[in-house]
């Protein structure tokens, strides 16, 4: 079963309506090699689907952050980020572009643990973002 499949199926359990509007914004997020923002996702849905709003596109992230489908990702006072990558993974982001890219590093899992057993604490989730230049802004 391929990722699209995967989420069309847990928003199906959820009782989630499958719109095709929600299934083309979900298909982008899990495709996206960058971590757009709503305003982004609207103007990539706008040429597929001229009468989308930006309403339906919040409306639409909104719905996927709440069932687990996406992850909404805040950055200060810049526009959100959205993320089709639920698993936990890392961020690397240019100061001075903005590019946010995913890192996966398994090693940063043991600091989950650690603070699970050191300090007897139940870890619910846990956010690293790694600031810098990127190899473009870099040279």
């Amino acid at each position: 079963m391929s990722k699209l499949e995967d989420a069309i199926a847990k928003m199906k359990s959820s009782n989630v309506r499958i719109t095709t509007q929600r299934v083309a914004v979900l298909e982008y997020l899990l495709n996206c090699e960058f971590h757009p923002s709503a305003d982004e996702i609207y103007k990539a849905m706008n040429t597929r689907f001229p009468s989308i709003s930006r309403a339906t596109i919040y409306n639409n992230l909104n719905i996927l952050c709440e069932n687990g489908l996406a992850r909404e990702l805040t950055f200060g006072n810049a526009p959100s980020r959205f993320d089709g990558n639920t698993k936990d993974h890392y961020h690397i982001i240019c100061n001075n572009c903005g590019k946010i890219a995913d890192l996966q590093y398994p090693l940063l899992k043991e600091i989950e643990v650690f603070v699970e057993q050191i300090a007897e604490f139940k870890v619910s989730h846990h956010r690293l973002d790694i600031y810098g230049k990127c190899v473009t802004c870099y040279d």
